[in-house]
């Protein structure tokens, strides 16, 4: 007869002290944890009394205990009643008929997808690419922030953040290896999607085929919960219900017996006031049925929730590789043609993506929802959009909150009520500052103190200055888990998810700031920024976002003929450029291929080198932003063009000669 309590050793007592101690709490909160209305039976676990043995397990997972390791003489295996008298002659059999029978339950679940934007379901199977996985999580590495800082806005995505560089595995190989597992990922990283490949694949026999695979939506339990008895043991048996399972042994023995492949998707998707109570259903779970395996996902900011003895994960980039394989299999299913017209665009997306002007669509896409939507883009145009800010703006709508709508998510609303435009202007002083300081990399109490300005500057704002800053800190949680736009990335150091959002949002800010002055002040202190490359895509950006592209390209014109303006040896350069210039057409390409030709026939100091690879480099930012589709008059555009790389004497005598013909015109 196997007792049905159990008591704890000295050792024991001593180790459950000591965890007992770190959680701060007194008996009453112990007992309240574990559901007890007195704290007797916690008492008597302190001081070695037998005390029934389900609440000596609660005790022992509350307080991250292993309760073999705590109890006196602990029995290898605890019968159940219900199931002792079930006779199954082989457990295998038992497996195949539970995973036949709900075959069509779990391929309703899992087996079809609902893309962004696409107006029909596409099967999983069609569209899914194997995920990796890093077994070091990036955001938990001690990073220091001053190496960070040095990195160069191509080594954005790969110094000290390990994504990259960091040894990757399948991630069935990884749900083969752990047990207990929580695969985190950022937004849109394919979690879910991963899940329910994992449960296709089981029930289809080609993973874990000795088990039965259960899919369940931690909202949707959490949801369900609230008016019922909370027991994720119980909505478990509800949902074998529908797939006319009505005897509650079963389950009960595949589960004792380890025959379960239990996917939970979603804990970031419950809300804070239902989380414990879910999380404790989890470590409920697993705890008391061990041989099974678990698998959890939710963001990377989730993790700070202790499911107890489980490993943590996270959901790798996309490679070359799976980005090419994904691209082959979206145009080749999703582009209504014909396979070789699909496998021909899929060619065609992957050869413009990787082009050198095509770099920020490229990191971007190593996202599976970024990819998606590039790949749909690209589908519907033909090509990459010139101005990119309008796929920026797409992205950060999905990032704020259209991704979450879509799926029915409702969030903790941290914000007060913040509008989309106002989250749009936090992030974008949040950008403004940090990338002005030349900062990819910022601390979280700086990053904090912004938000907190941002607040403070709100109408009837009346916060202490506690108040504040607690505000701040979920404020930056929030930012974080709903939306992913500012991610952490070592502990205590954040970053924009990608650096084409502090280049879009610093962009925003320029343009919203000129737009409300109603003057060029904010493009004025753009345009002092020119000869810096960094500020190179904030160009590119902001012409392409302004509602006229004039005073910022003329501002620019004038900047750059200023370069050289106080060097006669290079005013003599551009003179000569000009006068061989006469000879061509006067293209702006071909004047910046004459342009470097000539160089090599003069002897400039190092001074004046620098000064010429400045006022060359600004000259073709100037062309690029001309030709960016931005919306420029015909009459600027042609000035422009007509005296670009002109010596300083010569734009005198052009203007001098346009002042005199207007002077004509008028007095005729």
């Amino acid at each position: 007869m196997v007792k049905r309590s159990l008591q704890a050793s000295l050792p024991g007592i001593q180790q459950a002290k000591q965890a007992f101690a770190l959680k701060g709490w007194t008996q009453e909160n112990l007992a309240g944890e574990v559901g007890l209305k007195t704290r007797q039976s916690v008492w008597r676990f302190f001081t070695g009394q037998p005390i029934e043995r389900q609440v000596f397990q609660e005790l022992c997972l509350v307080l991250d205990l292993d309760w073999r390791e705590v109890a006196v003489d602990p029995p290898a295996e605890f019968p159940n009643d219900k199931t002792e008298s079930v006779a199954i002659a082989d457990i295998s059999t038992l497996v195949r008929q539970v995973r036949s029978q709900r075959q069509d339950k779990i391929q309703e679940q899992c087996g079809i997808l609902q893309l962004l934007d696409m107006s029909r379901p596409v099967k999983i199977d069609d569209i899914y690419i194997d995920a990796n996985i890093l077994e070091e999580i990036p955001s938990q590495q001690w990073l220091e922030l001053a190496d960070l800082q040095h990195s160069t806005p191509q080594e954005f995505d790969r110094v000290g953040l390990g994504e990259v560089a960091q040894i990757q595995i399948e991630g069935v190989q990884a749900v083969e290896i752990y047990s207990k597992l929580r695969v985190l990922g950022k937004l849109g990283a394919g979690k879910t999607t991963f899940l329910q490949h994992l449960a296709i694949r089981c029930n289809q026999g080609c993973f874990a085929a000795n088990r039965v695979p259960v899919f369940v939506g931690l909202r949707d339990f959490a949801d369900e919960s609230i008016t019922g008895e909370f027991s994720l043991l119980n909505y478990i048996q509800e949902e074998f219900l529908t797939s006319g399972l009505s005897d509650s042994s079963i389950l009960e023995t595949l589960l004792r017996e380890g025959r379960v492949l239990l996917l939970l998707d979603g804990l970031d998707e419950v809300l804070h006031q239902a989380r414990k109570a879910v999380v404790k259903e989890i470590r409920r779970l697993s705890e008391k049925y061990q041989k099974n395996l678990f698998v959890v996902t939710c963001r990377t900011t989730t993790r700070a929730v202790n499911l107890g003895r489980f490993t943590d994960v996270a959901i790798a980039p996309f490679t070359q590789e799976q980005i090419v394989a994904f691209a082959q299999k979206w145009f080749t299913t999703l582009s209504k043609t014909t396979t070789q017209a699909g496998q021909n665009q899929a060619a065609q997306f992957v050869e413009e993506l990787n082009l050198p002007e095509n770099l920020p669509f490229r990191r971007l896409t190593v996202t599976p929802l970024f990819l998606h939507l590039a790949c749909w883009v690209f589908h519907h145009r033909g090509r990459f959009p010139i101005k990119r800010s309008e796929f920026y703006k797409q992205c950060l709508d999905l990032l704020l909150g259209q991704w979450d709508e879509t799926r029915g998510i409702e969030r903790d609303e941290i914000y007060h009520g913040f509008s989309l435009v106002q989250k749009l202007k936090l992030l974008s002083q949040i950008a403004s500052i940090t990338f002005e300081q030349g900062d990819y990399f910022f601390a979280q109490q700086v990053v904090e103190q912004q938000i907190s300005d941002y607040i403070q500057a709100l109408p009837n704002a009346a916060l202490e200055l506690e108040e504040l800053q607690l505000e701040s800190q979920g404020i930056l949680k929030a930012i974080e888990l709903q939306h992913g736009v500012l991610v952490e990335r070592g502990q205590g150091i954040f970053s924009f998810c990608d650096q084409a959002f502090q280049e879009y949002l610093m962009a925003r800010n320029i343009v919203a700031s000129h737009n409300l002055q109603a003057s060029n002040r904010s493009l004025e202190w753009l345009v002092s920024h020119i000869t810096e490359p960094r500020w190179r895509e904030v160009f590119l950006l902001t012409v392409a976002m302004l509602r006229s592209a004039d005073s910022l390209l003329q501002l620019m014109k004038q900047h750059i003929d200023a370069i050289v303006a106080d060097d006669p040896y290079l005013q003599e350069f551009l003179a000569s450029v000009s006068q061989k210039s006469l000879t061509a057409p006067p293209q702006p390409a071909a004047m910046i291929a004459q342009y470097c030709h000539t160089q090599r026939d003069w002897h400039f100091s190092l001074e004046q080198q620098e000064k010429l690879q400045q006022y060359y480099n600004a000259n073709q930012l100037l062309l690029d932003c001309l030709n960016s589709n931005c919306d420029v008059t015909a009459t600027v555009r042609q000035e422009i063009e007509a005296t670009l790389l002109l010596p300083y004497q010569e734009l005198e005598e052009r203007e001098w000669n346009e002042l005199s013909k207007t002077y004509r015109l008028t007095t005729e």
